[in-house]
């Protein structure tokens, strides 16, 4: 059956289709892992299948079992009801370590805080073996979070911040906020005392966090919660500190992703009095080191720069700064306002998509905004759902010329790293040529029911292109395939970074209003966008890394959303660079326990051709070479022969024509000659 059939009986139906989808957007659980029995001995097998059982519904089943009379099920109900009065107790170090073990949470230390000791002299191979043992990382294993319930009664956060929490409807955490939540809240209470003494590190100070989580498992409200909360309580502290200070920025390699972090921290400090401001164009921030244009010799501070001269100037530029918070912003744009200015206030500096920023597309943007912040006391945390050694390194770097070497550098893994979410199912399917791929999209556009070799993909669904020509070459292909009776064109729309900024959020803000059913867009939405009602990713083009792939597929199955398919298409011409993206799904469909012989099966992986690294780099900057340009951005279904024979059909209509008018010209000229001629004769 022609969805689309059903979708043209009326355009009043979406609204129905969007409650559907509402229960889907917001599950129950929105925890990625959560196996009790990983890690568990052998030996208590037994009892935790026992205790699973007289959960739910099974106690009025099982009436004899033995264990029955404990009833241990009524007691975790009773610890979430919250209680600021009563702290709950710490677990203890095994209980932590099974919890920790059961939701695939790695706590590691990146920074090394051995004293020093006198230099010794000793052979190569000694020191090499020294330096080995020494990047040999030590595992921690602090308190998790098992209720939101517990931000207020541990960790005492803002009775506002905890209220908003209930109103956003957040119970349950997700892996990275059971595991980031209480480290950032309170680092001495999360990690044991005899860890940090052992390892020799300190957490008075706070600490420096990198977390490595898959795509839609909660890293905006992770560092979110932390950020607003610190601001209260130093706050509340100084009565007289209302006005508002720059204490946290917030950078985002895109404009989408940082508005859509500042639409999620206004709901979380709602109410608290914390500011939270997107920079855009034009926008000025408290800073010091502001110069003016005219006047070379003012080289103070923003409360310096007013003289008795300049009175209406320094008002004016009063009236302009804004004063916020939290700032959300773009590198670029930030660093633009910047050049030799400084932030000192700030005391907390987060990276989103980290290993972007970082990397060196936006790596001087990046490093300058981060030496722009010169507090003593700034901390660092980055986000990324992928995240290389060399970033790891870099920022180790970093940290160490800053002389923060007392402050701990800890990393969490949540899951296998660099991975996709376990809740995605992948579909690798062959096309050819370029032309089967446009065959091949047509065909989930418009899936058949005996139709049995294509996945079957609901709407809406995103389609990634590798360049901006192309994605408006396909998006003129295809806006004409969905019936005018269920909405025609306006279902389908592309996005890219050519378009202006209105006309981006207009578009964005259609596809989650689902008035858009099908968005082409290129990289530029495959990072943080949160699109909670999409049920799957079409790759029309190959991704250029396992890291595009893997942020490309997480804008489906997010925060626990089943059944999000990731069907990449792939030609003759691709081959050579897919054995990456091979194994990334071949990791993912082995961490979510599936078996990845009917997404990638071995002989495949194995068959295919390994890239060495100037090749990896290529395509990384630029992609598959054959498709760049204006001829390759073309996307259609006539051969090459047929495009030929109607450009030769044009030619010859506009060669005729052109003939006709210089024919019609010719005989007006020579009626004029003719009339003078007969002129002179009389």
């Amino acid at each position: 059956m022609d969805i689309l059939k059903i979708l043209s009986r009326g355009t009043k139906r979406s609204a129905n289709q969007q409650a559907i989808q509402k229960p889907i957007a917001k599950p129950s659980n929105p925890q990625l892992f959560n196996d009790p029995t990983r890690g568990v001995k052998r030996k208590r097998n037994e009892e935790t299948a026992s205790t699973l059982e007289a959960d739910g519904d099974l106690d009025e089943i099982n009436f004899f079992a033995p264990r029955v009379a404990k009833k241990p099920s009524p007691e975790p109900e009773i610890q979430e009801i919250p209680k600021e009065n009563v702290p709950k107790p710490v677990l203890d170090e095994e209980e932590v370590r099974q919890v920790l073990r059961s939701h695939r949470l790695k706590f590691t230390l990146l920074s090394s805080h051995e004293e020093k000791k006198k230099k010794v002299k000793k052979s190569k191979k000694k020191e090499e073996a020294k330096s080995k043992a020494k990047d040999v990382k030590k595992q921690l294993f602090p308190q998790p979070l098992t209720s939101f319930s517990e931000l207020r009664s541990v960790y005492n956060i803002s009775t506002r911040l905890g209220e908003n929490l209930v109103k956003q409807g957040y119970r349950i955490p997700t892996e990275v906020q059971l595991g980031s939540l209480p480290i950032l809240l309170q680092p001495d209470r999360a990690i044991p005392t005899s860890a940090s003494e052992e390892l020799n590190f300190k957490t008075d100070n706070g600490i420096d966090f990198l977390a490595v989580a898959p795509t839609g498992s909660g890293k905006t409200l992770a560092f979110l919660i932390p950020a607003i909360n610190n601001i209260l309580r130093r706050k509340a502290g100084d009565k007289a500190q209302k006005e508002h200070v720059l204490e946290v920025v917030v950078v985002a390699p895109t404009r989408e992703l940082a508005h859509q972090i500042v639409n999620e921290g206004r709901k979380l400090a709602q109410g608290t009095g914390v500011k939270i401001v997107g920079m855009k164009k034009g926008m000025q921030i408290p800073a010091e080191g502001q110069v003016d244009a005219d006047d070379g010799d003012t080289s103070g501070s923003e409360d310096e720069a007013g003289s008795a001269d300049d009175d209406s100037e320094g008002e004016q530029k009063k009236m302009t700064t804004t004063k916020t918070d939290i700032l959300v912003t773009t590198p670029m744009l930030l660093r633009n306002y910047l050049k030799s200015r400084t932030l000192p206030t700030v005391k907390s500096l987060i990276l989103d998509e980290a290993d972007v920023l970082l990397d060196p597309l936006f790596r001087e943007q990046t490093l300058g905004i981060w030496s722009a912040c010169t507090n003593e006391s700034l901390r660092l945390t980055c986000w990324s759902a992928t995240m290389g050694s060399s970033i790891e390194g870099l920022v180790l770097e970093q940290l160490k010329s800053r002389e923060s070497s007392t402050v701990p550098l800890i990393r969490l893994v949540v899951g296998l790293k660099d991975t996709a979410v376990p809740s995605i199912n992948h579909k690798l399917i062959y096309t050819a040529t370029e032309q089967g791929k446009l065959f091949a999209l047509r065909q989930l556009l418009h899936p058949k029911s005996s139709d049995g070799s294509m996945p079957q993909i609901r709407l809406p669904f995103l389609v990634f292109a590798q360049t901006i020509e192309r994605a408006t070459a396909l998006h003129d292909e295809l806006k004409f395939d969905i019936p005018a009776e269920a909405g025609g064109s306006s279902r389908i729309a592309a996005l890219h970074s050519s378009l202006s900024d209105s006309a981006r959020s207009s578009i964005v803000a259609r596809f989650r209003a689902g008035e858009i059913w099908v968005l082409i867009t290129t990289d530029l939405l495959m990072r943080g966008i949160d699109f909670r009602g999409v049920n799957g990713v079409i790759n029309y083009d190959v991704p250029t890394s396992a890291a595009a792939y893997v942020h490309r597929v997480g804008r489906t199955g997010r925060a626990g959303h089943e059944g999000g398919m990731a069907v990449t298409f792939y030609t003759t011409e691709d081959v050579t660079y897919l054995k990456s993206i091979a194994n990334v799904i071949a990791l993912s469909e082995k961490q979510a326990g599936k078996s990845s012989e009917e997404s990638v099966p071995k002989w495949l992986i194995d068959s295919l051709p390994k890239v060495d690294k100037d090749e990896k780099k290529k395509l990384k900057q630029r992609g598959v070479e054959s498709r760049r340009g204006a001829k390759a951005a073309k996307i259609t279904t006539q051969s090459a022969w047929e495009r030929r024979k109607e450009h030769n059909k044009r030619g010859a209509i506009a060669g005729s024509k052109k003939r006709k008018t210089q024919e019609t010209v010719n005989d007006d000229t020579q009626g004029q000659d003719d009339s003078e001629w007969g002129g002179i004769g009389d």
